[in-house]
């Protein structure tokens, strides 16, 4: 639908990611400005940040 904001490109923000990089074999976690992130290329759905 013209105008709705893509739910796919957002991105959870959890307490704990260890349990997040679990879900896909494709999850990188990576260190970036002293935040903690879930990255996977392949598979968008998993994208998180710890805080």
């Amino acid at each position: 639908m013209a105008g709705m904001p893509a739910r796919m490109d957002q991105m959870k923000i959890k307490n704990s990611l260890r349990a997040l990089m679990t879900r896909d074999r494709n999850n990188r976690m990576v260190r970036r400005k002293g935040r903690i992130y879930i990255i996977n290329k392949k598979n968008p759905r998993y994208k998180a940040r710890q805080g």
